[in-house]
């Protein structure tokens, strides 16, 4: 019997894609999520690099009256989404750390009055005075939970901030949450639904296999020139993964000078640069793209055909994430990790960097109090912006250490460490429209400015609205200070906000300062992060030397998908295809396995070790007992199933 109502429904909610985004359908699962949002249920959405995620709480959130809450870490994709909301017509605003009070008021009392779909907020935001008093105003319709693995302490990302978000919940009895996600292991996915109070388990998976990316390992001693071959061979745009920001410059320059369009992206860039950059990037006017892991996240581009990591990254869920921003249109694309011995020592190195002595830890923690005056005992929410480089210099800290250091006492609660806040220009006019209007024939100097603003920008009455004083200054044919200085006058004088451009990482204090003696600083919880970062770096290691497993297994195994098939086509797969095994050597192999794995629980490494012959053979007899489901996997081990009948 047809379920009218859902069909009514689904109606409703094609019709708002089709709106606001001008699709006709939704992509694979996208329907599902959005169903389970509207029946109010509590959800867990775990959806590979562009999936699509953002749509499954934007068109509910449109169906229903009410605001959405979109909580995020990333303040520069979170102003990046509201613009692209606001450009298609729908209200949505942010507030952050970056943000002035007055700033913040506004923005929260519009959300309550001015009719607005979505409220993007920082995770630190929701413990504030400010936000909880105004949360009890507002008729919210849906929690949405972006990077929802921060919230786990398994998670490779974790901040305590997203802790903060269960306790909304008791405001908002009855408002269902969508947490969302790229990456979760099976236990981070049942951690996040445990932090997030959900009423019941509820998780919708879409499988992480990509059928038209090829996984490839590159052993090589001369990557510059592997590179090189491979893009000649390789046609179409791509990206090239650095670790520091110096490669990136070098790699783009070498290929420039070889003839190929290509740029360097990194976090030191500044950001109309970098936007520029990653606009002729898009838009195929460059056609490589080399940078560090600061470049992709909210990119929106369907036909990269190749991504390359030209050193090993640190977790299976960034390589896998960076991986997967290649073949988006669903047309054949390559994730290519070129590797040589070193990079063992190097990302080894690196590991031992970023787990620095509790005691520099404290030392860190100690010096930040002093290099802001910031006395025990006092300083909670406070935010300061901060500058890493003069930090170390006045405190003789090496970059790196003292970084790690911040990021330690950051998953301890003790304070935040944003990412560089780019924020341009805002104004929002103090006066109404008559009084301005009055203000402008007594005082015709700044008459003109005035007139610009109201031509070129729109709202500014109601909300703080970005402004470009170069922009200004070029319409108005005069020097840029000029304008500067007009809107820095009028501020003074009370006819308008003129916030300046500012960009700057900040340091929250979460909590009062502490003494030496006060700060708590488990060793034994520090040395389980320590063990569950190794464990990943392990992985990685693991995953370019194995020349024996299916690249594309491997990842969905350690994702938590039972039995996948070997995809055929990695540089493994396509390499054992020429090795022949005889039906006796598979029966034999198979017997041992059997007998091994009935004996209890196995990895797939612990058989390789007990199992007498060579481990490709064993991974593809293996193959074969899954495809005849003979074993499965259960938490990670390889399990006796038992033969068919």
């Amino acid at each position: 019997m047809l379920n009218y109502k859902f069909l009514t429904e689904l109606e409703t909610f094609r019709k708002i894609l089709s709106q606001y985004w001008g699709y006709t359908g939704f992509r694979s699962l996208q329907e599902e999520i959005i169903r389970s949002v509207m029946q109010d249920k509590d959800t867990l959405a775990l959806m590979p690099t562009g999936g699509g995620k953002s749509i499954t709480f934007q068109v509910p959130a449109l169906a229903r009256d009410g605001i959405c809450l979109v909580i995020t870490p990333l303040i520069s994709l979170m102003q990046d989404q509201v613009e692209n909301l606001k450009s298609r017509n729908i209200r949505a605003v942010a507030i952050h750390s970056g943000l002035s009070k007055f700033e913040l008021d506004i923005a929260l009392d519009n959300c309550i009055y001015g009719d607005y779909k979505f409220l993007y907020l920082s995770p630190e935001r929701l413990s504030t005075d400010l936000f909880l008093k105004r949360l009890e105003s507002m008729k919210v319709n849906l929690i949405a939970v972006d990077e929802a693995h921060c919230i786990s302490q398994w998670g490779y990302d974790f901040r305590p901030s997203y802790l903060q978000i269960a306790n909304i919940r008791e405001y908002l009895p009855g408002i269902p949450v969508l947490a969302l996600t790229a990456t979760a292991t099976p236990t981070v996915a049942d951690d996040i639904q445990e932090k997030l109070h959900f009423r019941e388990k509820n998780t919708i998976r879409q499988t992480f296999e990509r059928k038209n990316l090829i996984y490839l390992v590159r052993k090589t001693e001369d990557k510059t020139t592997y590179l090189l071959r491979i893009l000649n061979k390789q046609k179409g745009c791509g990206i090239i993964y650095a670790r520091n920001r110096q490669k990136t410059r070098e790699i783009a320059e070498f290929l420039t000078k070889q003839g190929i369009s290509s740029q360097f992206y990194h976090a030191g860039l500044d950001q109309k640069e970098r936007k520029l950059r990653q606009e002729e990037w898009t838009r195929g006017k460059v056609r490589i793209m080399v940078a560090t892991n600061a470049f992709g996240m909210g990119i929106d581009k369907p036909d990269v055909r190749v991504v390359i990591h030209m050193d090993l990254p640190d977790s299976p869920e960034a390589y896998f994430q960076e991986a997967g921003r290649a073949g988006r249109d669903g047309k054949k694309a390559y994730a290519v990790l070129l590797y040589q011995p070193a990079d063992k020592l190097s990302i080894e190195k690196s590991h031992l960097v970023r787990f620095p002595d509790i005691d520099v830890i404290r030392r860190v923690y100690q010096a930040l109090g002093n290099f802001f005056e910031v006395v025990p005992g006092s300083g909670k929410n406070q935010v300061f912006d901060f500058d890493l480089m003069d930090f170390c210099s006045k405190f003789s800290f090496h970059s790196l250490v003292a970084f790690h250091a911040l990021k330690h006492l950051e998953r301890a609660g003790y304070l935040e460490l944003t990412e560089d806040i780019n924020l341009p220009a805002r104004v929002h006019f103090r006066v109404d429209r008559d009084e301005l209007y009055k203000f402008q024939i007594v005082n015709e100097g700044y008459d003109g400015v005035i007139k610009l603003l109201l031509r070129v920008y729109s709202g500014m009455f109601s909300d703080f609205v970005r402004i470009d004083e170069y922009n200004l200054a070029a319409k108005a044919k005069a020097p840029v200070q000029t304008i500067v200085t007009v809107l820095s006058t009028l501020n003074n004088m009370g006819i308008l906000y003129y916030i300046k451009p500012k960009k700057t990482p900040q340091i929250i204090f979460t909590a009062e300062r502490l003494t030496d003696k006060s700060l708590l600083f488990p060793k034994k919880e520090y040395d389980e992060q320590e063990a569950l970062t190794r464990t990943r770096m392990d992985t990685m290691i693991h995953y370019a030397t194995e020349d024996h497993r299916c690249r594309s297994q491997m990842l969905l195994m350690y994702f938590g998908e039972k039995d996948p098939f070997r995809c055929g086509q990695c540089d493994v797969c396509m390499e054992s295809e020429d090795k022949p095994l005889n039906r006796y050597d598979h029966d034999l192999i198979a017997g041992q396995i059997r007998e091994i794995i009935q004996s209890g629980p196995h990895t797939v490494q612990e058989l390789n070790v007990k199992v007498m012959a060579d481990p490709d053979k064993v991974a593809r007899v293996l193959d074969d007992m899954f495809e005849q489901k003979w074993i499965g996997w259960s938490d990670g081990f390889l399990q006796w199933i038992g033969e068919k009948e």
